[in-house]
């Protein structure tokens, strides 16, 4: 066992979580200690020196607008969509001076691990497949799909300008036209929001069952926990999964970890009245200690040059699982991403792609620092089969 499974396998033996109903009963004190040496990064393997300015790195106050009484709050949806169509699309180099650059290496290793694992086998099983990126942001994953040489792709997003630039790194990407040579894939992108409209109200007839093949995979990376505001929205994400998508189709994810969330929920002191946690690179506040509803469960969320204070909602594993099956899709895999490391960093093909996506450097190194790492397991990833 190398040392960095090693280190993550005794993280792993000594996690403790504090069950959602424990309401206002703080953590042991061996259970507060998981939390100060989760921070333990087993990516780096030596110590990097690094410069901590916490007046730069540290997040400012929550804006006053959303500490108003939430009958006076903006709608959540408006405020997602115009936080992302207000992110710029950043070119390579100013995206390797990212604060948090090792986190995004990390982060996409993840979902690439996600995608070779189960979404690969469904599209060679079709000679190739249709996909559907459901909240495909500004196409950050389309080189992921061209490794996975997909035949056709559809993103769908409910931010227009996000989409937009989806669309225009696409159309960069493709081949030089004078040397008429084909994309290696086609490409549809759309504006919707998916968790209020079905497929049709963007997608034209001749895309969809039964007019052309059915989607061998649908992928939702950092975005469907926006869909659990309501069950009725919950509902409607679901139903264009699973309705346009083959039997022997995979759902592939990834979403907000409920239960470090409400187990640092829990750990927080009873007589604290901000219900803020976190460190300088990411914070979560929820609005309530006590009242955790299946749908609607809000906190707002920071992530340092990423995302600004915007509300999102905790997914119960459990519930999810239940109402995904009334949809006819069944889970095939789920992990928080600190164990989606432990388990593929000694692995033959994503062992070497740590170093290619630059995950770490030639020596094992790593940008990531602790609190980088530690914010990287607010995640976790799943897969989910159509049978």
């Amino acid at each position: 066992m190398s040392q960095a499974s090693a280190a993550l396998a005794a993280l792993s033996s000594t996690r403790s979580r504090t069950a959602p109903s424990s309401v206002l009963v703080p953590l042991t004190a061996d259970e507060l200690q998981v939390y100060r040496t989760a921070s333990r990064n087993p990516l780096r393997d030596r110590k990097r020196k690094r410069e901590d300015d916490a007046s730069d790195n540290s997040p400012g106050k929550l804006p006053d607008e959303l500490s108003e009484p939430p009958t006076k709050r903006p709608r959540d949806a408006a405020l997602v969509v115009q936080h992302y169509n207000a992110r710029p699309d950043v070119g390579i180099v100013q995206r390797q001076q990212s604060p948090i650059v090792g986190l995004r290496y990390f982060n996409n290793w993840v979902k690439s691990v996600l995608i070779a694992r189960f979404a690969h086998p469904a599209l060679k099983s079709a000679g190739g497949g249709k996909v559907l990126d459901m909240g495909c942001g500004k196409g950050g994953d389309l080189n992921k799909w061209q490794k996975a040489k997909v035949k056709e792709y559809f993103g769908l997003d409910i931010a227009a300008v996000s989409v937009d630039q989806a669309r225009s790194r696409y159309l960069s990407s493709r081949p030089n036209p004078s040397r008429m040579h084909q994309p290696p894939f086609s490409a549809t992108f759309a504006t919707l929001d998916c968790y209020t409209s079905p497929l049709t109200a963007a997608l034209p007839p001749h895309t969809l069952p039964p007019q052309a093949p059915p989607f061998d995979v649908v992928t939702m990376q950092f975005c469907m926990h926006y869909a659990f505001e309501s069950e009725t929205k919950a509902r409607c994400m679901l139903d264009n999964v699973s309705r346009w998508m083959r039997r022997g189709g995979v759902f592939v994810g990834t979403i907000p970890n409920d239960e470090l969330l409400l187990a640092r929920l829990d750990a927080l002191p009873p007589d604290q009245e901000e219900l803020e946690f976190g460190n300088a690179v990411y914070k979560i506040r929820f609005d309530d200690r006590e009242h955790r509803p299946t749908y609607g469960h809000r906190y707002w969320f920071y992530l340092t040059d990423a995302v600004e204070n915007v509300p999102e909602y905790v997914v119960y594993w459990d519930n999810f699982i239940k109402l995904a099956a009334e949809y006819d899709l069944h889970p095939l895999y789920k992990a928080e991403f600190h164990d989606v490391f432990a388990e593929h960093n000694e692995h033959n093909e994503f062992k070497p792609l740590l170093e290619r996506m630059h995950v770490v450097d030639k020596n094992g190194e790593s940008q990531m620092d602790e609190e980088q790492w530690e914010a990287s397991n607010v995640y976790i990833g799943f897969a989910f089969e159509k049978r």
